[in-house]
C-alpha cells in the first residue's frame, strides 16, 4: 500500500542497494545489485526498510568514510539500537510521513544520541 505523504516516493526494487564501501565512486548513493562493492540491500525480508526517509547525512559535500546508509526506518521488535539509523514503530513512520513535505527539515536532537 502506498503510503499517504507529500513527499516524493520511489518504490524500492528487489535489486536496490546502498553502497557503504569506502573509496567507491558511488559511496552513500543508491546503486543496483549484484554491485561490485559493498553494499547494504534495501529489499530486505524483515521488512525493516518497508518504509525508509532517506537522510542527507554526508550528501553534500560527500566526504568519503563520512557515514552512508543513514535513514529513518522501520524499527525491529524491542527497538535494538540501529548502525546509525533512527528507527520508529512503522505506524508512527506512516504516521510521520503525513506530515512531511518536500523540503521539510529533520532534526535529530542531540540527547537522542546514545550514551
Amino acid at each position: 500500500m502506498r503510503p499517504l505523504t507529500r513527499v516524493p516516493l520511489t518504490p524500492l526494487e528487489p535489486d536496490d542497494g546502498w553502497c557503504d564501501a569506502p573509496g567507491d565512486r558511488n559511496y552513500n548513493r543508491k546503486v543496483k545489485h549484484p554491485y561490485p562493492a559493498s553494499a547494504e540491500r534495501m529489499w530486505r525480508e524483515d521488512h525493516l526498510y518497508d518504509v525508509v526517509i532517506v537522510l542527507d547525512h554526508n550528501e553534500r559535500p560527500r566526504v568519503q568514510g563520512g557515514g552512508s546508509a543513514v535513514f529513518i526506518h522501520c524499527a525491529r521488535p524491542g527497538f535494538p539500537p540501529t548502525a546509525g539509523c533512527i528507527a520508529f514503530r512503522r505506524a508512527d513512520l506512516l504516521r510521520l510521513l503525513t506530515r512531511l513535505e518536500a523540503g521539510t527539515v529533520v532534526r535529530i536532537a542531540p540527547w537522542m544520541r546514545p550514551a
